[in-house]
């Protein structure tokens, strides 16, 4: 931050954990997900681990349990070791794959047995866009004109595309992997979280129908058709053209299915109308080519 402030302390949780589930227990509340940070349980993105995050982890779900509460975990939430992003560039490397299975493996082998289900990545859609496109999120990379801030590096137009891929196959990679290693005997399930708003056309005109149908393919469709059919809506893959990083056969399989559940954070709805596709630089915005307008109500 500007200030040098941190999130080092925060709610203080690491210290105060038994306070909170404690709270929870009196509140009734029957479920619990909760992020680990790859940060705090492997440093260094890979090898050692920390064994305070290690013994920290451990404790807080031991304390859930003795209180009733099911534990549900996941496993990336915006917070990336910086030494994988220094090395190759974190998710706009196919090594993050290695690396994020490797992590997840620790994970499984040392929490699996008291763990319900694993979210593999939080907000999958809107992670990748506020990172590498509009740099709302760590690392803050994009291009002119489309970042918050003026970014030193980063192109908003490809970016996002390359994570969001990365990212899909990660996540592919670890279902895999819990699937073959462990899911018989933890008897746990895998899935996804994507975030969600609803859409409705803005006037029965069918450039704005085609629209919010247009909107839905790329806010779900971009993370929903690889891992339901196997490959991006066909809208995408027109607007995006050679920007979209295709799939290969083997990808297609194995990230096709690879999910037990799939979790929505659904805040809002708009109405959309259509915009005309931007000929010149494009983002992942301008690529969706609609207008939105954000509603608290469903229209009558």
């Amino acid at each position: 931050m500007p200030d040098k402030s941190t999130a080092d302390v925060a709610a203080d949780g690491y210290h105060k954990y038994m306070d909170d589930v404690k709270l929870m227990s009196e509140t009734g509340l029957e479920p619990y997900r909760f992020s680990i940070s790859w940060s705090r349980l492997i440093p260094n993105g890979r090898g050692a681990v920390n064994p305070k995050g290690l013994k920290y982890y451990n404790n807080l779900i031991d304390e859930l349990m003795n209180h009733g509460i099911q534990v549900h975990i996941t496993l990336h939430h915006v917070d990336l070791p910086q030494i994988l992003e220094d090395q190759y560039g974190g998710w706009l490397s196919p090594k993050i794959v290695e690396d994020f299975t490797a992590y997840a493996d620790v994970c499984f082998r040392e929490f699996g047995n008291r763990v319900a289900s694993w979210t593999t990545i939080d907000e999958i859609n809107i992670g990748v866009v506020d990172s590498y496109d509009s740099a709302l999120f760590p690392p803050g990379r994009c291009s002119d004109p489309f970042g918050v801030t003026k970014c030193t590096t980063g192109d908003s137009s490809i970016e996002p595309y390359i994570a969001a891929k990365n990212a899909l196959m990660a996540h592919a990679s670890v279902f895999s992997l819990y699937r073959e290693k462990y899911q018989h005997k933890q008897k746990g399930i895998v899935g996804i979280n994507i975030y969600s708003y609803w859409s409705y056309p803005l006037t029965n005109a069918t450039v704005d129908l085609e629209a919010t149908q247009r909107c839905k393919d790329f806010l779900y469709g971009w993370m929903l058709g690889p891992l339901v059919f196997g490959d991006y809506p066909q809208v995408m893959k027109r607007n995006v053209g050679s920007r979209l990083p295709p799939f290969t056969k083997v990808q297609s399989k194995l990230i096709k299915g690879s999910l037990d559940f799939i979790g929505i954070n659904h805040y809002f709805s708009v109405y959309v109308n259509d915009r005309p596709l931007d000929t010149g630089v494009r983002d992942y915005k301008a690529d969706m080519s609609v207008n939105s307008r954000g509603i608290c109500r469903v229209p009558q």
